[in-house]
């Protein structure tokens, strides 16, 4: 009888772990799920993954879960991701970031980009070393690359400056989207078209192969990041503060100049510090309507 009863309690037991496992500290520690760190494409995809991956990991480290780097199809794309709450962290450029804000509300922002002491950027409307073209009205009936349409350097701010100087698109004799700041860079030195738009960094890698600057676009706020809003705000807060103490940390400075030579740090930033962007867009919207 006694063996019986024993044989009993020790199937109920085996019955037990099968039912109730051991606990989470007896167990093999689960993998915390990683965070999206979106990217638009503004550059060749392997390079993007050169430029972010050390800031990903340095982020996993702060926030003690892993961070991936997810690069957008296009910069529409990557407006919509972030909008919709499909990542967690994003880089975004300051166009898209006022568009952003216009379609979806704002979001947590994080830190923007300072370059040489500056939070601002520039970009440079392009043309040969050897062109006739001396101001921006002499581009009337002329060829003109753009890169992508939501590129603030590459796009709006110019397209701004060629109607503030009286060459409105249809005063174009053609016009394109070539994407990438370097295909734009690349085509006017081929001749492929007379002028064109890039930012400021892609001017200075190009210069010395043939192109001038024929104009330069005033300042904007920089790059910045941001997150979904849901994200917790623990996590928020410890995104921002890791973001902003980059620049004190082991190898911050490395990080800092392998996204974005002559990079010295990343430094708040506030919505309002896009206002002059948006005046802008505001312009472009009445004009082309």
């Amino acid at each position: 009888m006694r063996n019986a009863v024993l044989q009993l309690m020790t199937t109920g037991l085996l019955a037990a772990s099968l039912l109730f496992p051991a606990s989470r500290a007896d167990a093999e520690p689960v993998m915390a799920k990683p965070l999206i760190l979106a990217v638009h494409p503004y550059l060749p995809p392997q390079e993007i993954m050169q430029r972010f991956t050390p800031l990903a990991n340095y982020l996993a480290k702060a926030l003690g879960r892993p961070v991936q780097v997810r690069i957008g199809r296009d910069y529409n794309e990557h407006v919509e991701a972030i909008g919709n709450e499909q990542v967690d962290l994003a880089f975004i450029g300051p166009s898209a970031y006022v568009q952003l804000t216009a379609r979806f509300g704002k979001k947590p922002l994080l830190a923007r980009f300072e370059v040489n002491g500056q939070p601002h950027l520039r970009g440079v409307i392009i043309v040969r070393a050897d062109s006739t073209l001396q101001k921006i009205s002499d581009l009337k009936g002329k060829s003109f690359a753009f890169g992508d349409p939501s590129s603030t350097m590459s796009h709006v701010v110019p397209l701004y400056m060629l109607i503030k100087a009286g060459v409105p698109e249809q005063a174009l004799a053609r016009q394109q989207f070539l994407g990438a700041h370097r295909n734009v860079a690349l085509a006017v030195l081929a001749g492929d078209f007379d002028a064109g738009a890039v930012k400021e960094e892609t001017y200075q890698e190009y210069a010395g192969r043939g192109l001038r600057a024929l104009a330069t676009t005033p300042p904007i706020s920089e790059h910045l990041f941001v997150t979904r809003a849901n994200l917790p705000g623990e996590e928020i807060e410890t995104a921002r503060r890791a973001l902003l103490r980059l620049k004190d940390a082991p190898n911050g400075t490395v990080i800092l100049d392998g996204l974005h030579k002559g990079m010295t740090a990343l430094v708040p930033v506030a919505d309002g510090d896009y206002d002059n962007l948006r005046a802008i867009e505001r312009t472009l919207e009445q004009v082309q309507h």
